[in-house]
């Protein structure tokens, strides 16, 4: 069975900074590109390049680059009939600010990922038959509680990652097998900071009283906080100079689902992961920072 991705998709304006500017400042960019984006987009891609038969459910809009779009994840191998385009809207646009320092902030218009309702999901359910669905937040909230209800009644595990970070209904955070937020995602859905592995623990243990079985703080350079039904440890990443870490968290999640699908064992299939995320933040962009799997293997040869 394959992995479903259902989420977003969207045209990033990226523009490279010394830093950011500050209210009412302007600055000089450079390497300003438009490149294909969103989360769901991004894991969809990842997960593909990392070896997983991927159906992917989503919108784009009628605007010039959708078709290239759609074109570039079926290049990648990736299912794309469960994709509509929506007259009168634009596709989803990011726009991204990218520092020296290798960081981002990104501004988001929903455009057609807005148009992901419930009831367009509906249209798609054969694509919720699937042994794994993974979810993003960058789609109506709606649409991912009936999509994760759906593949859960049929046998699937659901994988949400809860990016950009928001308060989460109980009633979805039930459905939800596996968990990946970062620090400020995992402070925000549960009240506790976490600033060091004590904190990890904690809020993986707030995540678990939820029921959820399987919690992976991401944390950047220290690594992850890998929790299975309460039993934690830190997980180092690897060391790598870091140009852009855009998508680093959608490669991660992506290249994560992609080796459970190939039914490696967790604390595998999270340096796997790791490992995929620590290449892409070498490269610009986000899904063409997005390495393949022959890549990620060999690094993981290399350690």
């Amino acid at each position: 069975m394959t992995l479903t991705v259902a989420g977003s998709i969207n045209i990033d304006h990226v523009i490279r900074l010394p830093q950011f500017p500050r209210p009412g400042e302007t600055l000089t960019g450079r390497d300003y590109r438009i490149v294909p984006g969103g989360k769901g987009a991004n894991q969809a891609v990842a997960a593909a390049r990392a070896g997983a038969a991927t159906r992917f459910v989503a919108c784009v809009g009628e605007d010039a680059l959708a078709g290239s779009l759609v074109a570039g994840f079926a290049a990648d191998g990736i299912d794309t009939t469960a994709i509509d385009t929506v007259a009168g809207v634009n596709t989803g646009v990011a726009l991204i600010q990218v520092n020296d320092a290798g960081e981002n902030t990104i501004a988001l218009a929903a455009g057609a990922n807005a148009e992901l309702t419930p009831d367009r999901l509906a249209r798609h359910a054969e694509a919720l038959h699937c042994k794994q669905l993974l979810l993003q937040l960058e789609i109506p909230l709606d649409t991912n509680l009936a999509a994760a209800r759906a593949a859960k009644a049929r046998g699937a595990r659901v994988v949400l990652n809860p990016a950009p970070a928001r308060a989460l209904p109980d009633e979805l955070l039930a459905l939800v097998d596996l968990i990946t937020p970062n620090e400020t995602e995992a402070e925000r859905l549960t009240g506790v900071a976490v600033n060091d592995d004590a904190g990890a623990a904690a809020a993986a243990g707030a995540l678990h009283a939820k029921g959820i079985a399987v919690v992976i703080i991401t944390l950047g350079a220290r690594g992850v906080w890998l929790s299975e039904q309460g039993q934690g440890r830190r997980v180092p990443g690897f060391s790598v100079q870091a140009v852009d870490t855009t998508a680093a968290g959608d490669t991660f999640n992506g290249a994560l689902v992609a080796a459970l699908q190939q039914d490696r064992p967790l604390a595998e299939a999270v340096r796997f992961a790791q490992a995929a995320a620590a290449i892409s933040v070498t490269r610009p962009g986000a899904q063409t920072s997005v390495p393949y799997r022959a890549e990620i293997e060999a690094l993981l040869e290399q350690h």
